[in-house]
């Protein structure tokens, strides 16, 4: 051990050399490249004009002028020191964005529109909004907010929507940013708490991140684990220099790389990678999960089969019942395992034939052991929905909600639309939840404007002037019919063709009635300041908890209006796709 040792000193050595000439190459006639001279020789095309101002101070000031021919004006101190940053996952020109869509917005109301947003259960309409709003590559705002604060709204974002594939496209592709410590520590911890230690080790081979412990020895583990051994003593070496501690962490290290054959039996919950650490050293680990538990710890059991079996639990041990539902809303046991404990508690006949009144009287697990029994027992449709919203209900009121979700969507998905009795449709609409929807079929109807083949146009992106013909023709045909009332939506569709270039002819203007809608002042400022990225926070919130379909024509004809005043074609064109087609 003592000749590994002297070794890695000299392995040290030698990086530190190394390190010594990349910093300082021999070769010294390289100057610093100005990344703002050469920008100052890209030629400008018709839709962005790059230009700097001179200033009497050191200062400069670059403009973009966007689609919407505002000019977004960016104050950069001192050019040689400072360069201008960019964050994001998407090219903005894939949604109709610029790459200065954040410039001109104020931290304040960011932060403002942020929190209120974060209080909302966005739909999934409005998710998908604020995902390119937030993810699309641009600049940084430079009003009253700091990088750090603003990278933090899309770390947080990508924290709270879970999906590990955007996760590590978000890094790779800004792997040169120092915030993104707290994500790395959410895509590694994540993949090993579902036991998925590869995906967590391979992060380290695609990105870069800046010095921090906790990553340093999740590395260095994974090195051990890869049988990386010299490496792995090299960089533990480096931190120990840096005057890193844990004396729990040294000890399952050094019996990992069997420098020792004994390991303590300590374990230790302090985080996911130590807790590991003590499952993998210590033979026959054992773990009894209590209240205060980690979320976190109870789904590394779970993953990892080391959660008590629900066959073999205690139907006396209250406690442990209580403990095994706030386990399954927490995704830790599944709701089949829950609801097959309930099948195992006992009932008599009255009790199951007076139902609606024995629950009551019975300890919550009780009762809703009881409900869900008499369920899976109906047939009758009103029956279901009864037991199944006071079943619902019980779990809401002990905050254990997400313990009845899948079983209850299942169950409902069973029910048919056209037989939901009135009294039961917001119940059944909400908490429907249909992971593979069929595809339908979009039905053209020209007798209506908003399903007429004028949608094709948004689909296939026809020629102006094939279109512009139809639109005509169409509107000719149609104006014949004397009851005919144009609607909003097919405003919405005209307006949009209107924007994208299409004549209508005067004297067609009458009957359709086009009018650019009230758009409310503060986002008119908005647009008129081109804060894009700020109006479609706005419409992220307007959507709030609603799918598009759910909103009122109203609100849908603003949203539009607002997207075609931005040029916004790809995000309008999508809700178009969406509200106005008559699917079959």
């Amino acid at each position: 051990m003592k000749i590994l040792k002297l070794l890695n000193k000299n392995y040290l050595t030698i990086f530190v050399i190394s390190i010594f000439f990349l910093i300082n190459p021999l070769n010294a006639e390289d100057e610093p490249i100005d990344i703002w001279e050469l920008e100052k020789k890209i030629e400008p095309d018709e839709n962005q004009l790059i230009q700097e101002e001179d200033n009497s101070t050191s200062n400069s000031i670059i403009q973009i002028e966007n689609n919407q021919n505002t000019k977004i004006k960016i104050l950069k101190k001192n050019l040689n020191e400072e360069n201008i940053k960019l964050a994001g996952l998407y090219d903005p020109e894939e949604n109709g964005l610029n790459i200065g869509m954040w410039i001109n917005s104020d931290g304040n109301e960011i932060k403002s529109i942020f929190n209120r947003i974060n209080k909302i259960n966005l739909s999934k309409d409005a998710k998908e909004i604020l995902n390119i709003a937030l993810l699309t590559n641009s600049y940084f705002p430079v009003n009253n907010i700091s990088e750090e604060n603003f990278i933090s709204f899309k770390i947080n974002y990508l924290i709270q929507n879970k999906d590990l594939k955007l996760i590590e496209s978000y890094l790779q592709n800004n792997d040169n940013n120092f915030n993104n410590a707290e994500l790395i520590k959410y895509y590694v911890n994540i993949n090993l708490t579902n036991s998925n230690l590869e995906n967590a080790c391979d992060i380290f081979s695609k990105i870069n991140f800046f010095n921090d412990d906790y990553l340093n020895k999740f590395k260095i583990y994974c090195l051990v684990n890869k049988n990386s051994r010299e490496e792995a003593q090299l960089l533990y070496d480096l931190l120990k220099e840096s005057g890193f501690n844990d004396n729990f962490y040294e000890d399952k290290f050094n019996f990992l790389m069997g420098y020792v054959s004994e390991v303590s039996d300590q374990i230790s919950e302090k985080d996911i990678l130590d807790f590991h650490l003590s499952h993998r050293t210590i033979s026959n680990f054992e773990y009894e999960p209590t209240k205060k538990t980690p979320k976190i710890i109870w789904k590394y059991l779970s993953a990892s089969n080391l959660l008590e079996n629900i066959d073999n639990i205690d139907l006396g041990d209250l406690e442990k019942i209580s403990l095994i539902e706030k386990a399954t809303h927490n995704g830790s046991y599944t709701e089949q395992e829950l609801f097959e404990l309930y099948k195992r508690i006992q009932f008599n006949v009255d009790q199951l034939l007076n139902v609606k009144e024995t629950y009551k009287l019975l300890l919550g697990f009780e009762g809703r052991a009881l409900l869900y029994q008499r369920l899976i027992l109906t047939k009758d449709t009103q029956e279901i929905l009864d037991l199944s919203s006071r079943l619902k209900k019980s779990f809401i009121d002990e905050n254990i909600s997400n313990a009845f979700n899948e079983k209850l969507s299942k169950i409902l998905i069973e029910i048919k639309k056209e037989n939901v009795p009135s009294n039961y449709s917001t119940f059944y609409q909400k908490n429907l939840n249909v992971q593979n929807p069929k595809k339908v079929n979009i039905k053209i109807n020209n007798k209506v404007i908003h399903q007429s083949k004028l949608l094709n146009y948004f689909k296939k992106n026809y020629e102006i002037k094939k279109i512009e013909k139809e639109t005509n023709n169409l509107i000719k045909s149609i104006k014949k019919k004397k009851n005919y009332s144009v609607t909003n939506k097919d405003l919405m569709l005209l307006e949009s063709l209107r924007s994208d270039g299409v004549k209508i002819s005067k004297k067609y203007q009458k009957f359709i009635e086009l009018d650019q809608s009230k758009v409310p002042t503060d986002i008119q400022l908005l647009i008129n300041n081109s804060e894009i990225a700020m109006v479609l926070l706005r419409i992220v919130e307007t959507i709030g908890e609603d799918d598009l379909n759910e909103l009122s024509s109203d609100t849908l004809y603003f949203i539009i209006s607002v997207l075609n005043q931005l040029n916004i074609d790809p995000i309008r064109n999508n809700i178009l796709l969406k509200i106005l087609p008559l699917k079959v």
